[in-house]
């Protein structure tokens, strides 16, 4: 995962017999198809809510938590709570969150399920622009707007030149860590 900026979730609910041309697993699909589809997402939707727990509380409570707490977020975001919420994957908890709606865990659900796929694109394409527009202006010698937070070459360059800032996942940092030692 990232090594830098918060985890997101996203809850949609689409509108039965609605097909989005194009929808997929968010990691399938390439940056402009996700923002194009994000758009159209948005103006569809029955209701979507985003959410997002920062780089701070993934240190704390650890990342599967983390991501339990931000589903929970995103679902109780929306208007009105769905009778059931499918959740991807095959974790419903961790040891200190869980998604206490009704819900059923898909794995491969956002190959499996419009809504699913439709929340992991706003998921994805949420985190992205926070990253490149947000964490990219407060810290500009990270070059978050090219690498998004993810391990690449530059970032860990700018880890050796500037070490963390607090945006940064300290838990997720034991790879560079171990290569300065």
């Amino acid at each position: 995962g990232p090594l830098a900026g918060p985890v997101y979730a996203a809850a949609v609910i689409l509108p039965r017999g609605l097909v989005i041309e194009g929808l997929n697993d968010s990691k399938k699909l390439t940056e402009k198809q996700r923002e194009a589809l994000f758009e159209i997402i948005c103006a569809e939707a029955e209701d979507y809510a985003v959410a997002r727990v920062e780089a701070e509380e993934i240190d704390r409570i650890d990342i599967l938590n983390a991501r339990m707490k931000a589903m929970q977020l995103a679902i109780g975001g929306l208007r009105r709570p769905p009778d059931l919420a499918l959740i991807d994957g095959n974790r419903d908890r961790g040891s200190l969150c869980a998604i206490t709606a009704p819900h059923e865990t898909v794995v491969g659900g956002d190959g499996k399920s419009a809504s699913v796929a439709a929340a992991s694109i706003l998921a994805k394409v949420s985190r992205d622009r926070f990253v490149t527009e947000v964490l990219d202006r407060e810290y500009p010698l990270y070059g978050f707007a090219k690498h998004k937070g993810y391990g690449t070459k530059l970032h860990y360059a700018m880890l050796d030149a500037h070490g963390p800032c607090p945006a940064h996942r300290t838990s997720f940092l034991k790879k560079w860590e171990r290569g300065r030692s």
